[in-house]
């Protein structure tokens, strides 16, 4: 077990993590803890946009793990980040995944189930500071039913807002990661039909360590976790795939 410092009142290494991560991020951290020990990990999710913001004031993060490359590249050319810390730990997918209440048949329909006069709202994450709301609504001009749908569009701050939405029952259905769709908690709560790949931008999830890290170490030890095969195994599990 490697020595990363484990003190009851030692800070916690601090991720802040693309929303869509939720539930693979927590087996992960179990998984690192199991096997390496080290500081108290807390992971804070949200959208990788507003992340970015508040990184550009050294927001008190130790790791950034964004749904996309270009902020963490936008950080690395700005010096923010210990130098050659970058990487590519996963590749998104969406869905369009409706609640099993709602009656609406995506698995049969796919994109021609957003048409139906019974969907009154469809939930995508902001595109202006999600990676997944740009290739949701990407997907959506790729196959042709932007125009159709784009007054019924709603919007949450990040992609796990935007799943939430579905949830609840405001929104009939919603283009989300595939990542939270097949997670343990709502699996069995709707359905869903896989976008597919070539009608969107690869979502290519990257990461940095960040050049204020309270602990570097920690940090590059998680780094490396989440690229061994026992990271990637996790990661595979929630549907995302590799470099």
């Amino acid at each position: 077990m490697l020595s990363l410092g484990c003190g009851r009142r030692q800070a916690p290494l601090r991720i802040a993590a693309a929303a869509d991560l939720r539930y693979a991020l927590e087996d992960a951290v179990k998984a690192f803890h199991a096997a390496h020990g080290g500081p108290r990990i807390e992971p804070a999710y949200g959208s990788s946009g507003i992340f970015y913001a508040e990184l550009l004031n050294r927001a008190p993060f130790d790791l950034y793990l964004s749904a996309d490359l270009e902020y963490p590249r936008e950080l690395a050319k700005k010096g923010l980040i210990v130098p050659g810390s970058a990487f590519t730990y996963a590749v998104g997918r969406i869905v369009v995944w409706t609640g099993k209440a709602s009656g609406v048949e995506v698995t049969r329909l796919g994109i021609a189930a957003l048409k139906l006069p019974a969907v009154h709202h469809i939930a995508i994450a902001n595109p202006a500071h999600a990676p997944y709301g740009r290739a949701a609504e990407a997907a959506l001009r790729s196959l042709g039913v932007y125009d159709a749908v784009k007054d019924r569009l709603v919007m949450g701050e990040n992609i796990s807002q935007a799943f939430q939405l579905v949830q609840s029952g405001a929104a009939e259905v919603g283009i989300v990661a595939l990542s939270l769709a097949v997670a343990p908690g709502a699996a069995g709560q709707g359905r869903y039909w896989e976008v597919p790949r070539e009608a969107y931008p690869p979502i290519a999830q990257g990461g940095v360590i960040l050049k204020w890290a309270r602990h570097p170490r920690a940090a590059e030890a998680f780094r490396a976790f989440l690229l061994s095969p026992a990271g990637r195994a996790i990661l595979n599990r929630y549907g995302f795939g590799g470099e």
